[in-house]
Order: C-alpha cells, then structure tokens, then sequence
C-alpha cells in the first residue's frame, strides 16, 4: 500500500518520518502520533528489524526501503521529518524541500553553519517550513529555569551551570562515535546541540567561547568528554559540561543569581518514559516526582521547586500550528545556526586552547 492509498484523518497534514533508530522511534513517531492534526503516513528505514518494529507499531504507516520511494509519493505528503544519522540531513532536507515539503530536522541542523544557511535560503526561496527538533527546550526543568528567571525568583542571573552526563565507560560504536567531519560526530554535537541551544534561548547571543574538547575513552575518534564557557553579550556566563564518562553525575542545572540560586538534579523524566511506554497521552506523562524537585534559595535556606511538566508533543502541536495556522514555527532555524556557530568556535577555542570569538552571523 502506498501513502496515497491509505485514508488520514480528515485536515491532517501527512507526514513521511525519514529514520527509526532511536530518533525516530522513541521521540518523532509517538509525538506525531499524539498530536492532533498530523497523521503518520510513511517511514523509511532500510533496516529489516526496524521495518517489523514500524510495523508493529505504526500499523497505518506505509514502511519504505529507501528516500526515493518517499519522494516518488511526494505529492500525498505536507511534511517531511528528517530523523537519519547527521550526515543525512543536508542533503536529505533539500531533497524534501525540492519535492515542495516542508521540513522538521533533529538536531544538528547540519554538520556546518554554512550548511544550515544554505537549508534556510532554500527553505525561504521555496516558501517551505524550516524547523528544529530542539526537544529539550520543552524539558520540564528547563521550563522551571525559564520560569524563575522570569519571576525575578533568582534576582540578576550571573552565571549558568548546565549538564548532560553519562556513565558509559565502555563504547557502543556507531556513526556518532567516527571522526570523519560529515558524520558530526562526539558529543559536541549530540549533547551540545541541547545545552548550547538552551543556554542561547535563556541568555541571548554570546560574543566569546573557551571550549575544552577530549578523547577519554580507547579508540573513540570523537569528543566524549566536552566542557564549554559561553559568555553573552548580556553579561551572563554558561558553563556547559557534557560526558559519558561522569562515574558520579553533577546538578543537571545550577544557576546563579545575585539573590538566590536553583540546583536541580536528574534529567527530564520525557526520554525514560517514551522508551518505556511511547504513550505520550499516558496518565503522569512529563510530571517530576517530588522528590526530584530542585532547590531555590540561599545558603541552608532553600526550599523545594515544583518542576513545571515537560511537554514535547508542544513542538509538533507548534509544527500544526505554524502550518495551518500561521504561527511562526516552533523553533526557527537560524537558532540552529547560531548554536553550530558557537560549536564551530568551541572547535577552534579547543584546538588553540584559548577563548575565540564566535564568527560569522545567523541567519
């Protein structure tokens, strides 16, 4: 059965999902599928096991071997959802943008700024949609960060501590762990795409970054162990740690104000429930437990933060949104251009270990 043969839902945009690994799999496919006036109508996976997982799971999906075939249906699809290895995403968004879809990339963007220019340009001179999966800006302690800030809770923010930890002392291999440039590869790129990106959203543009970038485990060619100093033109500095090789986990977010501070531990409840039960209308869906509350206050005097509920779905609600209602998308494109422009100085500040200006302008 080809996407043309199969009913959608009646309004819903039909979308073609490129990719069911992780991505695809655990975040797109339930988001999609949860959010109303979408309707999932094709995957691409070359990956025999993957298919029969599509299948089970997106029973009304048509499963496709390959992009080619996708781009033959072009005309029985509104959108296209780029969620391939990173090296995939330029030329498989302009494929899509060529065909008249519009188009929603995981992070990066692309493996370059220029490259995500050039998707942007393409994008403005076809009048397609142009977005980021930037999931994380919808984590529930994100949102709590956001929130106080914006209740003067913490006073003057003066410095942000934010990290994504691991402890994955052994490899697991794969494409994220080579060192050829098109793959995008290491942790500055997968874990840095969030943490630059949030930090950016919080504070605005930065002028200046120090980066340190190491190799700690045998073998791997890439970063998996990052640290990287932002200081905004605003004044407030970030200090962004990534690692797969944290034995002890530090505060996923500590910051820093002239009145108070709010340390948060543990990560966004989000990612843990969609690998268990990719159910995203599921009872508690996106809520922290109490006991994983952050902390507000000074000294011994703190009090515990209730964690705004998280809500990934926001982002494909925001996708619907944009295309049917004119809403600008849910996140715009040139903010992931910044962020590689601040991942392409952090390159240049850890090869030259001294702090580099950021280069270069977003869109």
């Amino acid at each position: 059965m080809t996407p043309a043969e199969e009913p959608a839902s009646a309004g819903s945009l039909r979308v073609g999902l490129i990719g069911y690994g992780l991505a695809g799999a655990v975040f797109h496919s339930p988001l999609i599928e949860a959010t109303s006036g979408l309707s999932l109508a094709a995957i691409v996976t070359s990956n025999d096991e993957r298919q029969d997982d599509a299948r089970r799971a997106h029973p009304g999906a048509t499963i496709l071997e390959n992009s080619e075939q996708l781009w033959d249906h072009a005309k029985d699809l509104d959108l296209v959802v780029v969620a391939s290895p990173n090296r995939t995403h330029v030329p498989l968004s302009l494929a899509a943008l060529g065909a008249g879809l519009h188009v929603v990339v995981d992070k990066p963007l692309a493996p370059t700024a220029a490259e995500g220019r050039r998707l942007i340009e393409e994008a403005r001179r076809r009048a397609r949609m142009l977005t980021v999966f930037q999931n994380r800006r919808w984590d529930g302690d994100f949102l709590t960060v956001q929130r106080l800030l914006r209740e003067g809770a913490l006073g003057e923010p003066l410095r942000f501590e934010s990290r994504f930890e691991r402890w994955r002392p052994v490899p697991k291999g794969g494409w994220r762990e080579e060192g050829a440039p098109e793959e995008a590869g290491g942790l500055l790129y997968d874990l840095g795409s969030h943490l630059i990106d949030q930090a950016l959203v919080l504070f605005g543009p930065a002028s200046h970054v120090y980066a340190e970038l190491d190799r700690r485990r045998p073998s791997v060619e890439v970063d998996d162990d990052a640290f990287v100093a932002l200081t905004h033109t605003c004044g407030v500095r970030s200090h962004l740690f990534m690692s797969v090789v944290a034995a002890q986990l530090g505060p996923r977010f500590r910051v820093l104000g002239s009145r108070a501070a709010y340390v948060k531990h543990g990560l966004d409840v989000q990612e843990a429930a969609l690998r268990s039960n990719p159910r995203v209308d599921s009872t508690g869906f996106g809520e922290d437990p109490s006991d994983a509350w952050g902390l507000l206050g000074q000294g011994d005097e703190t009090r515990p933060v209730p964690t705004e509920v998280g809500g990934y779905q926001r982002f494909y609600e925001g996708v619907v949104a944009a295309l049917r209602g004119g809403a600008k998308p849910p996140v715009d494109a040139a903010d992931a251009v910044a962020a590689l422009e601040i991942i392409e100085a952090a390159r240049r500040s850890a090869e030259q270990r001294s702090i580099v200006a950021v280069e270069g302008n977003a869109v």
